[in-house]
């Protein structure tokens, strides 16, 4: 059985208790040459303390003897650059760092993180150094500038690894809504955050520090120490460092195949790489839109320790590390406006756009966050559930919602705000669940107009409102643990609205069904009716008005279509049902079955 790294960021534990390593030493070389001072950016989870942990390693002084054992069946190991394991190195971690309390808290455990880093520096080198580190529990700059002091006068230099740079000053300034007070007291004039990192740019000019690598989510903290930290170079969209972090295709289809050996389903592979693909793939990391989309490894490990472990997919699609990504769009949703942004990425025919990634966030351009729909976006990207996608005619950037997983927290925020009560939730939840095993719409249906349509009546729509009653529908009936769930779902070069088709693991269960929705939306003014003479005719009348009977007949006879497909590429008829919905405004739902 393949030994999968879940959850491991160290880089001697991986080669030495010969856990998978995806090798990214290849990029050593072209890293130095980028720069001695870089900021790479990526969404959590995605491999950077990893790829730290590969560097101190690699350019570690005290670990030389150990290059051979680490190295010597890397692609680093057979043609070493010069400065292999010539440095010093200090490693911290900012996700160490405290958000809790007040700004003076805060102070004390970022003192404490250092202060930590640099007593254990001065144990490892201790050879090496001809001063003495003195520490100060109550200024972990003065004692960072004793270490660089001493480092100095050894006639060494130091390689400053910093993980996670943002990651504390980002809780404070997300979780809070905009805690401007604490944010700007570390980052801002003589703030604690920017003050250590004038030092860092000092010593680098001094030529103590050598070379610097900060790895972080957003440019939100960087924007903010400009004039004290200007020097680093933002390599994260550079094309050659596309997959710096991440796991490609190609890497993921050697790890599946030894999972599937095991198991003894090699006959599997095409089924578990397209399951694999829909729910976990689709994040660029380029403006090259030719460069290869990248797999979020937690999401991979996940999926083939479950599978190494039972020879089934897991239940669960989603990793419960990185739920909490949910925060990052619930945060963005509660912006004024954010709503708004929410819905157009789920609106996959007409794609959100922007001229260019937004950097300059820092607090002075908060306000412009909070209203800005490309600084939404631009942040979204950051946090790892947005994606680029392409370029559109006039040359703007096209962002897209990567994958099905991501699209479940999208959905899942929707409905949690559409029905914040837990009992309304539970009822909407019991509807689903019948729904899958019958496609019987007509609990559905009444939930709609009876509860759902008054919360989407309400919201700004300026977009088709076909796309909005199947964005609530997808809300509603999203289910990563029986389904893959997807819109707009290329079928023999035609598009359908929405298709929900069981997971191949859940197949054995012979009480769920496969669904494709087609759904039409008729506005009042169309239907030359009002609101009030909808709720009072019943749904066989209304599903008798012509412009009624069109639209019904318009999507079943594409519905006709999908299920021929369908039918022949899974051979189960009797459980496919096509379904026709028509939306009369946000009052009534009239439906019909494709037979």
């Amino acid at each position: 059985m393949l030994k999968l790294p879940y959850g491991i960021s160290n880089f001697i534990a991986i080669r030495k208790e010969h856990y998978v390593y995806l090798d990214r030493t290849p990029f050593i070389p072209t890293l130095e040459q980028a720069g001695k001072q870089l900021l790479f950016l990526r969404p959590r989870r995605f491999g950077k303390s990893l790829l730290l942990s590969m560097l101190n390693s690699y350019y570690d002084i005290k670990q030389a003897d150990q290059f051979a054992s680490l190295f010597g069946d890397l692609a680093i190991g057979q043609n070493p650059t010069s400065e292999q394991n010539q440095y010093l190195i200090l490693h911290w971690d900012f996700s160490a760092v405290s958000p809790q309390g007040d700004v003076e808290q805060i102070k004390r455990s970022l003192f404490a993180h250092l202060n930590r880093s640099i007593e254990l520096f001065a144990a490892t080198y201790q050879g090496y150094l001809t001063l003495p580190i003195h520490n100060d529990l109550n200024d972990g700059i003065t004692a960072f500038e004793s270490l660089l002091n001493a480092v100095s006068h050894s006639g060494y230099q130091l390689y400053l690894l910093i993980d996670e740079y943002d990651n504390f000053a980002n809780e404070i300034l997300m979780h809070n809504q905009g805690d401007k007070v604490r944010y700007s007291a570390l980052l801002e004039g003589e703030g604690i955050l920017k003050s250590l990192f004038k030092v860092i740019k000092a010593r680098a000019s001094q030529g103590s520090i050598a070379r610097v690598f900060i790895t972080g989510v957003s440019p939100v903290v960087m924007s903010d120490m400009t004039s004290g930290y200007n020097v680093s170079k933002n390599i994260s969209l550079e094309d050659e460092f596309n997959i710096l972090c991440g796991m490609t295709e190609t890497e993921l289809n050697t790890l599946v195949k030894p999972v599937l050996h095991t198991c003894q389903k090699e006959a599997a592979q095409p089924s578990v790489m397209d399951t694999l693909r829909q729910f976990y793939n689709g994040y660029r990391f380029s403006y090259d839109l030719n460069a290869p989309r990248i797999y979020n490894p937690i999401l991979c490990f996940h999926f083939l320790q479950a599978y190494q472990k039972s020879c089934a997919a897991p239940r669960q699609m989603l990793d419960g590390n990185l739920a909490m990504d949910k925060g990052r769009i619930r945060y963005i949703a509660g912006l004024a406006g954010g709503q708004a942004v929410i819905d157009r990425l789920l609106d996959e025919e007409n794609p959100s756009t922007l001229n260019e990634l937004a950097s300059d966030f820092g607090i002075g351009n908060l306000e412009r966050v909070q209203q800005d729909a490309d600084y939404m976006l631009s942040l979204l990207y950051y946090f790892g559930v947005v994606t680029l996608d392409g370029v559109n005619e006039v040359g703007r950037l096209s962002l897209k919602i990567p994958n099905l997983v991501v699209r479940g927290l999208y959905l899942e925020e929707l409905k949690r705000h559409a029905l914040p009560d837990i009992r309304t939730e539970k009822t909407a939840q019991a509807i689903a669940e019948q729904f899958y095993q019958d496609a019987n719409v007509q609990a559905l249906a009444d939930f709609m107009e009876q509860k759902y349509f008054k919360v989407f009546s309400n919201r700004d729509y300026r977009w088709s409102n076909e796309l909005t009653i199947k964005t609530a529908f997808a809300s509603l009936l999203y289910n990563d643990l029986y389904y893959i769930m997807d819109s707009e779902t290329a079928l023999a070069r035609r598009y359908t609205d929405l298709i929900m088709i069981i997971r191949p693991n859940m197949r054995q269960y012979r009480g769920l069904q496969d669904i494709i929705f087609e759904f039409k939306y008729l506005s009042l003014s169309e239907l030359n009716l009002t609101g009030e003479q909808l709720k009072n005719l019943s749904r066989e009348a209304l599903a008798q008005l012509p412009v009624v009977q069109a639209a019904l007949q318009d999507a079943l006879r594409q519905l006709t279509h999908y299920r021929q497909v369908l039918t022949e590429k899974y051979q189960e008829p009797e459980r496919l049902h096509a379904l026709a919905v028509v939306a009369l405004g946000f009052e009534r739902v009239v439906w019909q079955v494709v037979n």
